[in-house]
């Protein structure tokens, strides 16, 4: 396993960087800017990405979240655990997910009630013929029809706040090299490790696919927005309180020195 732990070193240390963390979130603004610039212009020419059924969409983005909570979990039990095996602490670490999935849940949910009050049903794609006996996108698309209204990007969102929740709970990952973990468990946090940051990969690389491809500009800032806030909100301002899951625990280097 000796290339895992190469690879770990390697990716830890481009997470340590510190303008590659600060910059990151806002990275996904300048994309969704720019590629929604690209798409209006008609820069970018058709590819696999182009069409909503390529395999990463489907096997993995329309399920995203079920991938970033399959990942993640062993990982903060794993990671987190070295610095405390409390029962308290490591419930306590577990409710970021708790609260992560009321937050995608509520947004997605929120989304599609936005896009059912703003739109209305039509017998075509032309968007011509209205079809008045459909009130909602769900009995209007059962019934053939197309439904048009005001599209939040649910994948500009998804795909921004997966990414941002990873970088947040891998992060302990940088104060593990002390850690008293034996082999195995060490094995595997490594290989969840590399996991998580592939699929981190594929989020981001959807996201710019999601960017030149599909949604209209509105729909798609407006998306991003409501991931970098979500992530703000919690991870820059209530999770620095007490009465909160709180923020990954990491050692500072003089702490790293007492158990090396």
């Amino acid at each position: 396993m000796a290339a895992v732990d190469v690879i770990v070193d390697k990716l830890v240390g481009l997470w340590r960087i510190p303008g590659v963390r600060h910059n990151f979130p806002w990275m996904f603004l300048l994309v969704s800017a720019v590629g929604s610039v690209l798409k209006e212009l008609e820069l970018v020419p058709e590819t696999y990405f182009s069409n909503s059924r390529n395999a990463l969409n489907v096997y993995f983005v329309k399920v995203s979240w079920g991938w970033t909570l399959l990942l993640l979990t062993p990982f903060i039990l794993l990671s987190n655990s070295s610095f405390s095996r409390s029962a308290s602490f490591l419930g306590q670490r577990l409710l970021c997910l708790v609260v992560a999935t009321a937050v995608w849940y509520v947004c997605t949910e929120t989304f599609f009630y936005i896009e059912d009050v703003t739109g209305s049903c039509y017998e075509s794609n032309t968007l011509t013929a209205v079809n008045k006996e459909f009130r909602s996108k769900a009995t209007c698309r059962r019934a053939g029809f197309h439904w048009h209204g005001y599209d939040i990007s649910g994948h500009s969102f998804i795909l921004a706040y997966s990414a941002l929740f990873i970088m947040e709970e891998t992060a302990p990952m940088a104060s593990l090299k002390t850690a008293s973990l034996s082999a195995m468990p060490r094995t595997i946090l490594n290989l969840l490790y590399v996991a998580l940051n592939l699929i981190l990969i594929i989020w981001v690389w959807m996201f710019v696919c999601t960017s030149v491809y599909f949604h209209d500009l509105s729909h798609k800032l407006l998306g991003t927005i409501c991931g970098l806030l979500c992530w703000y909100l919690t991870y820059r301002v209530w999770y620095l309180n007490p009465l909160s899951p709180g923020l990954p625990p990491q050692r500072h280097s003089k702490e790293q020195k007492q158990h090396a």
